[in-house]
């Protein structure tokens, strides 16, 4: 089932997001729906505060293969980063330019609390990154500079006014 994405300004999406305990039937359908609401929203990426759950749960999906994991923790970053355009399903229509590394370690648990790693690259590592962001309270308009905040600020009101009409 899908779930309704919480907006920029929705305080849930500055909320850090709490350690995961119960490993149940109850986090795998999390996890289903929140897979579900990221394809149906042409998203790579999906963090359980954007659907006003604060768990530390993340969903994605590159390359045809999904990922689901429970309280992810970054263990390891290269020194390499890139600056490259990030979109976001809490802001839609807003890209700004966001430096990351440009590989990562991520570890955490599976659906069922078994524990996993995985190394990442390129796009997956930009994804998790963001996720990571997400259920940290972070937004990628904390993550950009002072003018390219203030854009998108811009185009944030500009899209929410266009909506009204």
């Amino acid at each position: 089932m899908a779930l309704d994405i919480r907006t920029f300004g929705d305080p849930v999406l500055k909320t850090r997001a709490a350690l995961v305990e119960t490993f149940d039937e109850s986090l795998v359908r999390l996890t289903q729906d929140m897979l579900t609401t990221m394809r149906d929203s042409d998203g790579v990426g999906l963090a359980a505060n954007q659907v006003g759950r604060l768990k530390r749960v993340l969903v994605a999906s590159v390359e045809d293969e999904d990922y689901v994991i429970i309280n992810p923790i970054l263990t390891g970053m290269s020194g390499a980063t890139e600056r490259a355009p990030e979109g976001c399903l809490s802001i839609p229509g807003i890209q700004v330019e966001v430096e990351r590394a440009t590989s990562v370690t991520v570890s955490g648990m599976d659906a069922s609390g078994e524990p996993l790693q995985k190394e990442a690259s390129d796009i997956l590592a930009r994804v998790l990154q963001h996720e990571v962001d997400h259920l940290d309270g972070v937004l990628i308009l904390d993550r950009t500079d002072r003018a390219s905040r203030r854009a998108a600020m811009r185009e944030w009101r500009e899209h929410l006014l266009a909506q009204q009409s």
